[in-house]
């Protein structure tokens, strides 16, 4: 797959250019994919915490008095 109008030494600076542009797409991958980790942890650290206060909560509400009617003060 040689190109026959380019001279062999811009082929391969082409070629070196091609590779290092390949490697820092690969190290960018690589910075991603951990990135995106990391935010999936958090999530779900954050989903568990939400999930124990949605419980907590509920057991709260469940145990609450109900509100006094609204009546009229004793002085009226």
């Amino acid at each position: 797959m040689t190109t026959p109008d380019l001279p062999e030494e811009t082929q391969a600076e082409r070629i070196a250019r091609l590779e290092e542009h390949i490697a820092h797409q690969a190290n960018t991958i690589e910075d991603l994919s951990d990135q995106l980790a990391e935010q999936w942890r958090a999530i779900e650290q954050l989903r568990s915490k939400l999930d124990r206060l949605t419980e907590r909560f509920l057991a709260l509400e469940e145990g609450a008095v109900e509100a006094p009617a609204i009546s009229r003060p004793p002085h009226y």
